[in-house]
């Protein structure tokens, strides 16, 4: 699965779960968006992610990815 990819890599970098941002859409992206501290669902994501999700962006069309960075860590790196 996803979450288990990420998982291994963060280990593998030493890298915890909670420095960790995962961004996804589909049901395939709950195990990842679970996982990572902070899980993203893009705007235009199935009902499922977005309620497991800690946020919502905007959809793929209107940058999503890049707002969630600015706003989870180049504006609030808290």
């Amino acid at each position: 699965s996803k979450g288990a990819a990420l998982r291994a890599l963060g280990a593998s970098c030493g890298v915890a779960p909670s420095e960790i941002m995962a961004f996804g859409d589909e049901l395939n992206d709950l195990s990842m968006l679970t996982w990572a501290g902070m899980g993203v669902a893009m705007g235009n994501a199935v009902p499922e992610v977005k309620q497991a999700a800690k946020y919502v962006t905007a959809d793929n069309e209107h940058d999503g990815v890049g707002l969630a960075v600015e706003k989870f860590i180049l504006e609030d790196p808290q």
